[in-house]
């Protein structure tokens, strides 16, 4: 078990390194973007933070209360993927059993879940009202649900990235992002371009369901094929900075276009995440 205070340290460290990565059509140190600062963003992980360790609530209530805390503190949708990625991985620390890896924990919180979860983040997300999301001919949010969160999310998987992680333990992560992060780290020794590896490198292979539910697949080529430029750029280089003119020049193309690629923003804060958590794991066993 992980303390509840280091748990919340580790989400909001995961937030910052985001934050200082450049993301190109994402929001971040080098610029704003989409109607939202920086500043946003931080408030909205410090005050999201407390909710999601907090151990009286279920799942559902720590996904709700993260959100209903950011809605009041900021006013605008900045964090629901985050939540709903970093809650299951927050949960599985704190519940973890000795010998159990994070992942293995984590697949049991996501197969506990409840129709009681299911209701606590339908209210969340149509409180964060984000874009597109929750409309359905099956499990609309509007309405009461009839099924537990992973069985919502099972539903939701084929149109969306977040929902495919609940339903795979995480395999974009575990799979890819831990070992892009770790090994980008190792390489640069700097945090925020360990980060833009992971970004880049997921944003390359696959389309961004934020970007999808807004203009279907019109910018699906073009934002995959200049993501691989920039991660090809990336792996190439010794010295990263180096490649800042092109991530400059691909975040004005993007954002010119109202193109926020979120949802793998969201997904690089949940594989900083979890190396943090599993790292922690590693220590605490040696």
């Amino acid at each position: 078990m992980i303390a509840a205070a280091n748990l919340a340290e580790y989400y909001r460290q995961a937030c910052e390194i985001e934050l200082q990565a450049f993301k190109p059509g994402n929001v971040s140190v080098y610029a704003d973007g989409h109607d939202m600062s920086i500043d946003d963003f931080r408030i909205s992980a410090e005050v999201s933070a407390p909710h999601l360790v907090n151990s009286d609530y279920s799942l559902g209530e720590k996904i709700y209360y993260a959100i209903k805390a950011t809605r009041e503190a900021v006013g605008c949708n900045t964090n629901l993927g985050i939540v709903l990625l970093c809650a299951p991985l927050l949960q599985a620390a704190e519940l973890r059993q000795p010998n159990e890896s994070l992942r293995q924990a984590l697949h049991k919180v996501l197969n506990r879940t409840t129709l009681d979860d299911a209701d606590w983040v339908y209210k969340a997300i149509v409180l964060a009202s984000p874009g597109g999301l929750g409309h359905s001919s099956e499990q609309d949010v509007g309405e009461a649900p009839a099924v537990t969160l992973l069985e919502a999310m099972q539903i939701a998987a084929d149109r969306d990235r977040i929902a495919l992680q609940y339903c795979s333990d995480y395999k974009d992560i575990f799979d890819f992002g831990i070992l892009r992060y770790n090994a980008g780290l190792t390489r640069w020794a700097e945090a925020n371009w360990a980060a833009v590896a992971v970004y880049a490198g997921l944003l390359s292979l696959y389309p961004d369901s934020h970007i999808e539910r807004k203009y279907g697949n019109r910018f699906t080529l073009s934002v995959a094929s200049k993501m691989s430029q920039i991660d090809q750029a990336l792996q190439a280089s010794e010295r990263p900075e180096l490649i800042l003119p092109l991530l400059h020049q691909v975040d004005s193309e993007f954002k010119s276009e109202g193109i926020n690629p979120g949802t793998t923003a969201d997904l690089t804060v949940a594989t900083v995440l979890a190396v943090f958590l599993e790292d922690h794991i590693g220590n605490a066993s040696c």
